[in-house]
């Protein structure tokens, strides 16, 4: 098999939660470029629709599905809907997630509960429901977007740093207990890509000064995502399992 047929995603579909805006809609559209029929999952339909629009001007097939990570009947809705359609889903892509910061002694229980809720107990719900099908298809990746705050410090983020931090061990439990019914399971722990949750941070004065530290003097770029997603989705990474991905232009060499 030559390289370009090793990263290939033909005849393969992949679902991506959150694929509505931000890292998400880009993980979506690089896996068509690859050949992959998406399932675009996320809570809000409307914009999910532009996305569907852009990957059928592209040549690809998309579904859009309504599907909200914290609400299990939800997500095996949206899974039914897309094993309908295309018979089978062979990637997931296990991205929603949100953000709510304050700092350890002012974050409130509603605050860190939210956070937890879909940032790690999400990415169980959707993972169980995805490795549920893959099992019987006897094959499957499942690729968990964490953070480098899952490795790395920052303030004022309790909430999403552990709850990151919790995606890393059930990335290496599911990769444990799934890696014989031929499911592999790993995570990306991208370090600061601008996208609409943090880019009001990015565009004051203190996200500059932050910026101005990392060995690059900027921030990550979506498309250098793509390697990453591409290598653990496709064939390439077929002896890849358990494992975590930093992208994140060697903030993690530095304190945050």
């Amino acid at each position: 098999m030559d390289n370009q047929s090793r990263f290939s995603l033909a005849g393969r579909t992949a679902l991506v939660t959150g694929a509505s805006s931000g890292i998400g809609r880009h993980i979506a559209l690089t896996l068509v470029s690859a050949g992959a029929a998406v399932v675009l999952a996320a809570r809000r339909l409307g914009q999910l629709d532009e996305t569907r629009k852009t990957i059928e001007e592209m040549g690809g097939r998309a579904l859009c599905v309504e599907l909200d990570v914290t609400d299990r009947d939800s997500v095996e809705r949206g899974f039914e809907i897309a094993v309908a359609e295309f018979g089978a889903i062979d990637v997931l892509v296990n991205n929603a997630g949100i953000a709510d910061t304050a700092s350890f002694l002012e974050m409130t229980e509603e605050a860190w509960s939210r956070v937890v809720e879909t940032n790690l107990t999400g990415v169980w719900r959707v993972g169980q429901v995805a490795a549920r099908i893959m099992a019987r298809q006897g094959k499957g990746s499942i690729i968990n977007i964490a953070s480098a705050l899952a490795i790395g410090v920052q303030k004022n983020q309790a909430n999403y740093a552990s709850a990151k931090a919790g995606v890393l061990q059930l990335t290496r439990v599911m990769a444990m207990e799934l890696g014989r019914s031929g499911v592999r399971v790993n995570a990306i722990a991208p370090g600061y890509f601008q996208t609409e949750i943090n880019s009001d941070f990015f565009s004051s004065s203190q996200g500059q000064a932050y910026v101005e530290k990392l060995f690059p003097r900027r921030l990550g770029t979506l498309d250098e995502l793509d390697g990453p997603i591409l290598l653990l989705a496709s064939d390439a990474g077929n002896f890849i399992t358990g494992s975590v991905l930093a992208v994140e232009g060697g903030a993690l060499l530095k304190s945050f």
